[in-house]
């Protein structure tokens, strides 16, 4: 169920993102831990140290990054939709009703 997945079929799929997930880890491991913290902080000097650390290019740190700020709204709105869910009882089970068109 995870995005790209169902595209790894074959090895060659595989291999390839391995070998994403191996830069994108290199491209961590060349930041400081405050720039890890707190990415907003990354100017084009620090991209371009980073990219040279890491073996890769500025352009593939920069699409890292989007990636990364995308998922981080993505998690912040199921956060708010699972508490949502909570405070309305978890969901349609818990309505008013709903046991006796459930058979309960």
């Amino acid at each position: 169920m995870l995005p790209g997945a169902g595209n790894a079929v074959n090895g060659a799929d595989l291999a390839k993102g391995e070998k994403e997930f191996r830069q994108m880890e290199a491209m961590i491991c060349s930041m400081t831990p405050t720039e890890r913290q707190n990415p907003t902080i990354l100017n084009a000097r620090r991209r371009r140290r980073i990219a040279a650390g890491s073996g890769t290019t500025v352009a593939a740190l920069n699409s890292m990054l989007k990636r990364f700020g995308q998922m981080q709204q993505m998690m912040k709105k199921m956060g708010k939709f699972q508490k949502m869910m909570t405070k309305m009882g978890g969901g349609m089970g818990a309505m008013p009703g709903m046991g006796k068109l459930l058979g309960r």
